[in-house]
């Protein structure tokens, strides 16, 4: 059966009214150009705080399909918006020994050590919001922090096998990124309670501290908010929710970089990278040594 959905690129010319939602996120797109792509929701949230865009539903499929319609009539570029729900394994290949060498190469340039050694926690950032994974990234990366998600409320086999890591470490602090919602909280101390459960058994030492959103950063960042969902039946001691994505990106990157940094010891870290570089020369020198 035929659809009337676009299929593909497509010609397509929007009335005025698109035409000055797709100017206001093409400014949006501009303004937080060094942490693209973005969700949807992101965008969505972004909309409704500096142009009062309509915060509904209703608003959000309209965006949804005004981003889908645009960027398949090349208006808008691909890549801005992130989907992270696709997953394609990559078969490294080479066609002569040179392409090899230059890889080997690329990599002994860019080589990381463990850049938390020796630092009095092990810090971890754990992410409600799957889509957010990579931006984060974009920051803790350069701190050797990693970032964890699984979408939702975790599994057991997540939580257990967290512990397991965590249990092998010295002690661990995991800073939490979540929505402020009725689900948001319970999936915070679900997370909370049973890691610690199990690190129990398995004789470790993890704490957790709610890093966004919390109702300060609510107030503080004149976040947009709603009331609870009337089918949450979740116990919540607030009359309003804000979502994470509702937190501008540079803002929510800075509070996961002032986090970071308030807890690690920059002498320590400032030897560390020092020990990193003269690895890398070394082992550049080595390889070049190899293929002269």
């Amino acid at each position: 059966m035929k659809t009337t959905r676009p299929r593909g690129f497509v010609d397509w010319s929007p009335h005025k009214g698109t035409r000055e939602l797709l100017e206001q996120i093409n400014a949006i797109l501009w303004q937080y150009r060094n942490v693209l792509p973005l969700t949807i929701r992101q965008i969505f949230y972004r909309l409704v705080v500096e142009y009062f865009y309509e915060k509904t539903e209703r608003g959000y499929e309209r965006l949804c399909e005004t981003l889908n319609r645009a960027r398949r009539a090349r208006l808008l570029e691909m890549d801005v918006i992130r989907d992270d729900g696709f997953y394609l394994t990559s078969i490294p290949t080479y066609s002569n020994a040179d392409e090899v060498i230059d890889v080997y190469l690329r990599h002994a340039g860019n080589l990381n050590v463990d850049r938390q050694a020796g630092q009095a926690s092990r810090l971890i950032v754990w992410c409600e919001a799957q889509g957010m994974k990579p931006m984060l990234e974009g920051v803790t990366v350069n701190y050797g922090v990693p970032v964890a998600s699984s979408g939702g409320f975790d599994s057991t086999t997540t939580k257990h096998n967290m512990a397991n890591v965590f249990a092998a470490q010295m002690h661990t602090e995991v800073l939490h990124v979540g929505d402020y919602d009725p689900s948001g909280v319970h999936m915070f101390s679900s997370l909370q309670e049973d890691v610690q459960a199990f690190i129990d058994d398995l004789s470790g030492d993890v704490t957790f501290t709610r890093l966004a959103v919390t109702p300060d950063q609510r107030d503080q960042y004149d976040l947009p908010t709603a009331p609870p969902k009337k089918t949450d039946r979740r116990s919540f001691n607030d009359t309003s929710t804000v979502q994470c994505e509702a937190l501008p990106p540079d803002v929510l990157l800075e509070i996961v970089e002032f986090a970071i940094n308030l807890r690690i010891d920059p002498d320590i870290r400032s030897h560390t990278l020092k020990a990193e570089e003269e690895l890398r020369r070394d082992l550049l020198r080595r390889l070049k040594g190899i293929t002269e």
